[in-house]
This record gives C-alpha cells, sequence and structure tokens, in this order.
C-alpha cells in the first residue's frame, strides 16, 4: 500500500506542477487560454497576475507533498505522512472548490483532485495500521 500512495501522492505532484507551468509560465498561449475558459486576450491579460500567483500556490503544494514522500522515503515517517496528507488535502480542497464554484469546469477538478484523494484514501490505510 506504501507503493501507491506514493504513486497517487507522486501523480498528484506531477499534475500540480503541470498546472503551476500553465497558469505561471503559459497564461498567454492559447492552449492554455482554452483549457481554462478564457476566450480573449483581453481577458487574458486582466487575470494574469492572478493566474500567476494560483499557479505558485499549485506549485508549493506539490513541493509539499513531494517533501512528505522524501521524509517517508528516509524512514521519518510521522513527518513524511503528515506532509503528504497536507499537501494532498489541500489539492483535494481546492478541487472541490472549483467543482462547487465552477460546474462548468468539472474536468478540470476532477483532474486536480483525484489523484491526491487516492493518494489520501490509501495513505490512510497505510499509515494508520
Amino acid at each position: 500500500m506504501l507503493l501507491t500512495t506514493m504513486i497517487f501522492a507522486g501523480l498528484a505532484a506531477a499534475i500540480h506542477v503541470y498546472i503551476f507551468i500553465l497558469e505561471s509560465l503559459r497564461w498567454d498561449r492559447a492552449s492554455t487560454r482554452a483549457a481554462f475558459g478564457i476566450h480573449s486576450d483581453a481577458e487574458a491579460a486582466a487575470t494574469k497576475p492572478m493566474a500567476f500567483n494560483q499557479g505558485f500556490y499549485n506549485l508549493f503544494l506539490a513541493i509539499l507533498t513531494l517533501m512528505g514522500m522524501a521524509f517517508v522515503l528516509g524512514s521519518s515517517t510521522t513527518i513524511g505522512a503528515t506532509l503528504i496528507f497536507a499537501g494532498t488535502g489541500s489539492m483535494v480542497a481546492a478541487g472541490l472548490v472549483l467543482l462547487l464554484s465552477s460546474p462548468k469546469l468539472a474536468r478540470a477538478a476532477l483532474t486536480q483532485l483525484a489523484a491526491p484523494a487516492l493518494a489520501i484514501i490509501f495513505g490512510v490505510i497505510t499509515f494508520t495500521r
């Protein structure tokens, strides 16, 4: 179960690094704008500072999760599990906020929250034995 937990936590971190890249580094690209439902250059320009900041939130959640994984692999299980749960729990919460506030972005929200939710489920089984 530890391996499954680590796989889903790592996948969740990778997804959030990718979201960081889209929001903070590629916001002006047409493919990124389409993925986020931004339809005009003006709308992209107006939302760029917010997206830049939001991208870093995603990066920090990924780093938190990756640090947790490193602690678990280094045999500091309590610290690692705590960091993994903090990172992935925040990812799930953010995904739920997106789902509830923007139902038209349900696919994006589910992509954002599925892997971390599975990491939490398998992590609870793994770390509470």
